[in-house]
């Protein structure tokens, strides 16, 4: 199977446009159509619908799609393991939710460098969706998330406990105060959602919904507003005064979850590595937990 088969479909299936897809792949469009009848043709199935110009993907091409994603993704771990420097004998494959990444993988990665040198580390930004998906397949190793997959062949552990402040741009204010100002709705994870619901129904309807404390940030900034964020994201312009804390609104928490696969080969190493993002961890959040 021609890897670039599968990669021309799988952008397709993401712009939803052969010319798009074409100018994101830096080919012409006729040799992306050229590359989806050739799939089509060797599987022997349609795999989009076209009508007027609405792309769609048919019974099949949703069927092919998780699976062109695995054989990619194994395809690039093996291409990466086989090509790894001399010096490097072991690879990680590590995965993170956006807002994780952002808050603690991020600033760990370096921490990680020195304390195994040896280590050549494959790093991805991950939806909750396909992160349980890869850890089964092998095609990740380890993965830290809100919310984790429940799956009984993965381990999970807990590994630090986020605290979140309401705070917003204008003093003081109690959460009634916020229709005006306005209120933004960051995604924080499923249980986050549902004890949301429980105790701040009585925030004014979002003007923004996002899943990036950093997007949320920078809007607040701009254009004013409220938001649940992290504690330690937001305490430098409580100390600037750029930012304040609603003075009635509930504390919440998020945990931040470490997951793989219990017969994964590499499983000693993973737990080392855990271990050190809880360490690396306590920098962000005063309530990390023991382990």
């Amino acid at each position: 199977m021609d890897t670039d088969l599968l990669k021309t479909f799988i952008e397709v299936c993401n712009t939803r446009h052969f010319g798009k897809a074409a100018e994101n792949l830096y080919v012409t469009q006729a040799a992306v159509s050229s590359r989806i009848r050739q799939l089509e043709s060797r599987l022997g199935v349609e795999l989009f619908s076209r009508l007027r110009n609405n792309l769609k993907l048919t019974a099949a091409g949703e069927r092919l799609l998780p699976h062109a994603e695995a054989v990619l993704t194994t395809w690039q771990r093996a291409f990466q393991e086989v090509a790894i420097h001399h010096q490097q004998s072991i690879q990680l494959a590590l995965g993170g939710s956006p807002n994780v990444w952002d808050l603690m993988l991020q600033n760990s990665l370096y921490e990680l460098k020195i304390s195994k040198p040896e280590l050549a580390v494959r790093a991805e930004v991950l939806s909750h969706s396909i992160v349980a998906r890869q850890l089964m397949e092998r095609s990740l190793d380890l993965a830290l998330v809100f919310d984790a997959p429940k799956v009984e062949e993965l381990k999970t552990i807990q590994v630090l406990q986020l605290p979140l402040e309401l705070v917003a741009t204008q003093n003081n204010l109690n959460s009634n105060g916020l229709q005006e100002l306005g209120y933004i709705m960051l995604d924080w994870g499923t249980l986050f959602s549902m004890q949301h619901a429980k105790t701040c129904n009585h925030l004014p309807t979002p003007s923004l919904h996002t899943n990036l404390a950093r997007v949320a940030l920078d809007y607040m900034l701009q254009a004013g507003g409220a938001a649940y964020l992290p504690a330690t994201l937001a305490e430098p312009y409580i100390e600037q005064g750029t930012l304040f804390k609603v003075q009635d609104a509930p504390e919440m928490n998020r945990d931040v979850f470490a997951c793989y696969h219990q017969d994964n080969d590499k499983k000693a190493l993973i737990e080392e590595v855990i271990a050190l993002f809880k360490q690396t961890g306590s920098q962000i959040a005063p309530s990390l937990l023991p382990e």
